[in-house]
């Protein structure tokens, strides 16, 4: 086998870039306008929509307004019934149906990604496909939208495509409606295509919109073959093919999930009133949905293939050369979140951050307590969403942030960087900028405080005593619940409540974010470990209200060196000064100091070894909400710590539940493929050793470009240069491997290619060299076990650990807490009696 991983990696970011004409010197950035802005359409014209067609969601909470407005009074006083109603119907369809013309986006990332992700087939139950509507929820965890039925027929009234069909039983979709809801009228929309409604056309999976493609045009329409586009590898793997529809994502494609208390009979087919907007796409398989071929021998699903299900890494796209695929965020509790937020959010906002919303822009009654959220001329009071606690400039901010990062103004937003393949400097999204050259911006703008009025009126927690069946395992003894509360109160509060002693919030004096930090977190730290703490801790946990108003989480910055959890989401750099979301980050984040030193493990021999953590934000994990513990495993940030049932009913989210708070509360019930020391001693007694998982390939795997995506000048070379250079050619196009079977993902993926700092980049290139001379080596038609054993060299490894931006590849460590694997709290580990007696306290959050 003659390999050419490092020769792979460089020629496929030339031919995908050049084929999709990306480069800095030619950046228009500041200088385009979105399409909307382009059509003359303002914000003006893309208003909220008022239909309340999601009625039967979220426990029917729409159903009610008078309750809305009791729940919305205390942020909005005075709001009468029917504007609380209004704007939570505004708010949910938003979150729902919203997709701010970012179908251009997901357009062109197809094209990008060579034909890797391709919504339209994902969306299709063609028998070409691995997939259809009858098990679209199992395969894909995508929510089937209600009211549809999978094809029998190629659907004429849709160019051909075999896509889910509206049931007659149903009424139709309001957001359709191009009176009510004109469309953008630009390129072919109007002339050989319709115009449409801005909200698309419904698809048959919630969260995703069909679109008219503006670019089919007569030409493209002649040369439109539905069959070919799922049968014919040579048509369909096309750059200049262009298809009758864009798809558009709303933020309901991650978050939209059944309803924990109120599961469907059938997961695949779910009624509205089944779901909820807000528990985050706990069953998403992302190797599966972003490579809709699920071909093991592609080294993209590698990739992908290190997301748990429920897990995404959320840097995809504006790529910081990490990958770190983390939970999708559930949202619960926003209105203890935003109280916590004023007692703990406390940052100073500066530069491009000061553009962000507040809800002081919303001219709200003077007495609205959302008017404390901001304090001119810099001072913010935030919520962290964020893993990483990076987003740090408001909730309205965060809010907005989210839908550039699913596409919105694209046209400007990817000026600032190389889609998927990186290789550019990066530079910040302006919100000055987006203010003033996308429509698009400026309307999710003016939706967004809905959205928030829906949150807060809505996001409730998921109780199992309100779920079928829920109480038959709610039977623990007064006696057991009350010791669970003691261990909560003295193991667990200082992360994971929301209501402390008042004596907390005095270790971090005006947030205390910054460059003192640490000082802070270090003293509130000490403190937690004693007996005055725990004292107020368990009368505050003993009272009958302790869930009542409790996000469960303290949103503190907790450095990943007390955590020891992977480093990989901390260490996320898309949030820093003058990157991607540098307006969308505090100036208190970007000031904080280096957590220090980290242990982290060799990916090969598991060896320990140190790291030093960088600072200017990196380093830190803001905790995790307890709410609806038990319907949300597996655990950790990333869904490595546990078992993962499909089904989403109360019976297999429990057997979740019980697998993964087990191996967090016993560490040595986890599994790995590596031997990790978390606890090291001289006296072999004391030394603890963990399994840890390295995610590593699980087949030889390629890196390709089909000929139809390279430059038009290169395909008609494609069939002799397979002659020449069959180590990179085929008669389809490049294919440059294998990648040994066994690989560690990361070694690959987290190599830095910025070329910000040229003696970085010349070290890159050398050690490139190198790992080609070694890997050269490796005999042609070596098996997976021989090949692999290029990486028993510690220096090709070790070269390629020094341009690595995360050299932690241990996915499932850490958060030892009550256990002897804590090196601080080995003397205080819990008994087994009081972990079981944790267990049921923590099924009743």
């Amino acid at each position: 086998m003659n390999s050419q991983l490092p020769k792979l990696l460089a020629l496929v970011a030339i031919l995908v870039s050049s084929s999709t004409a990306h480069a800095t010197f030619w950046s228009k950035a500041g200088k385009v306008k979105d399409e909307a802005l382009q059509a003359g359409r303002g914000a003006e014209t893309l208003k909220g929509a008022d239909d309340d067609y999601f009625k039967d969601m979220d426990y029917g909470a729409s159903k009610d307004p008078e309750a809305l407005a009791r729940a919305l009074s205390p942020y909005v006083p005075g709001i009468t019934a029917k504007d609380a109603h209004d704007a939570v119907v505004r708010g949910r369809n938003n979150w729902i149906v919203w997709t701010a013309g970012n179908d251009r986006f997901w357009n062109d990332i197809g094209k990008t990604s060579v034909g890797t992700l391709d919504f339209l087939k994902m969306l299709s139950s063609h028998d070409t496909l691995k997939f259809s509507r009858d098990n679209r929820w199992n395969y894909l965890g995508l929510v089937n939208e209600p009211c549809f039925k999978k094809p029998t027929a190629p659907r004429q009234d849709r160019y051909g495509l075999w896509l889910d069909e509206r049931t007659g039983d149903c009424p139709a979709d309001p957001f359709e409606d191009e009176t009510k809801y004109p469309g953008v009228k630009i390129g072919a929309r109007g002339k050989t295509v319709p115009v449409g409604s801005y909200y698309g056309y419904a698809t048959g999976v919630v969260g995703l919109r069909l679109f008219p493609n503006p670019d089919f045009d007569e030409k493209a329409a002649k040369a439109w073959n539905p069959e070919k586009f799922y049968n014919d590898p040579s048509y369909y793997n096309n750059k200049d093919l262009i298809r009758p529809y864009r798809v558009g994502m709303s933020c309901g494609f991650c978050h939209v999930g059944p309803n924990p208390a109120n599961p469907p009979a059938d997961p695949e087919n779910p009624k509205w009133e089944n779901l909820n907007s807000n528990p985050g796409a706990q069953y998403f398989w992302i190797d599966r949905i972003f490579s809709y071929e699920a071909d093991p021998s592609s080294f993209p699903y590698q990739l992908f293939h290190t997301s748990r299900p429920g897990a995404l890494d959320t840097s995809l796209v504006s790529t910081d050369y990490i990958n770190n695929p983390r939970t999708m965020n559930a949202v619960y509790s926003l209105g203890a979140r935003m109280k916590n937020a004023l007692k703990f959010g406390q940052e100073r906002i500066a530069g491009g951050g000061l553009n962000n919303r507040q809800f002081n822009d919303l001219k709200l009654p003077a007495e609205s307590p959302l008017n404390s959220f901001f304090k001119q001329p810099d001072t913010v009071w935030t919520p962290r969403v964020l893993k990483d606690g990076a987003d740090s400039v408001g909730a309205l901010g965060a809010l907005n942030r989210v839908f550039v990062n699913i596409g919105l103004f694209s046209e400007e937003w990817t000026e600032h960087f190389r889609p998927l393949i990186g290789g550019e400097k990066i530079s910040p999204f302006p919100i000055a900028t987006a203010r003033k050259n996308s429509s698009y911006w400026n309307a999710t703008e003016q939706q967004t405080p809905d959205l928030a009025l829906f949150f807060l009126a809505t996001a409730q927690p998921d109780y199992l005593s309100k779920a079928p069946g829920g109480e038959q395992h709610l039977k623990a003894s007064a006696e057991v619940l009350t010791r669970g509360k003691e261990v909560f109160a003295e193991t667990c509060a200082r992360c994971h409540s929301s209501k402390l002693p008042e004596k907390a919030y005095s270790f971090f004096p005006n947030g205390c974010v910054g460059s003192d930090y640490l000082s802070c977190w270090n003293n509130y730290w000490k403190w937690s470990k004693t007996d005055e703490f725990k004292t107020e801790m368990k009368a505050i946990v003993a009272k009958p209200d302790f869930l009542q108003d409790n996000f469960l989480s303290t949103e503190l910055r907790v450095p990943v060196t007390l955590l020891q959890t992977n480093a990989c989401s901390p260490l996320a750099t898309n949030g820093l000064a003058n990157n991607i979301w540098d307006n969308f980050t505090s100036q208190s984040y970007k000031d904080l100091p280096s957590v220090g030193k980290y242990t982290v493990h060799h990916p090969i021999t598991g060896a320990a070894y140190d790291y030093d953590m960088p600072g200017g934000g990196r380093g830190y994990t803001r905790p995790a909400s307890l709410v609806s513990l038990w319907s949300t495993a597996p655990y950790l940030l990333n869904n490595s710590v546990g078992k993962f049932y499909p089904s989403g009913s109360v019976e297999d989210r429990l057997k979740s539940f019980d697998d993964s708070i087990r191996q967090i509360l016993w560490p040595e019930k986890r599994s790995g493929n590596r031997d990790i020391v978390v606890v090291d001693s001289a006296n072999p007694a004391e030394r603890k050793v963990l399994k840890g998982q390295v995610d590593v390939t699980t087949a030889s795997s390629y890196l390709r470009v089909p000929k139809g995506y390279l430059p038009d000048l290169l395909q008609p070379l494609v069939e002799p240069f397979s002659l020449l250079k069959p180590w990179a050619f085929d008669k389809s196009g490049v294919e440059l491997g294998p990648i040994p079977k066994g690989t560690p993902v990361n070694l690959v993926s987290n190599m830095n290619l910025d070329p910000s700092d040229p003696k970085h980049v010349f070290h890159l290139i050398k050690v490139l060299k190198d790992v080609k001379k070694a890997l050269k080596a490796i005999p042609q038609g070596a098996s997976d076990e021989e090949a692999i054993k290029v990486f028993d060299d510690r220096k090709i490894v070790d070269d390629m650990l020094s341009v690595s931006k995360c050299p932690d590849f241990v996915v499932n460590r850490g958060h030892y807490f009550g256990t002897d694997y804590l090196a601080e709290e080995k003397d205080r580990a819990l008994s087994d009696a009081d972990k079981e007696a944790l267990i049921e306290l923590l099924k009743t959050f």
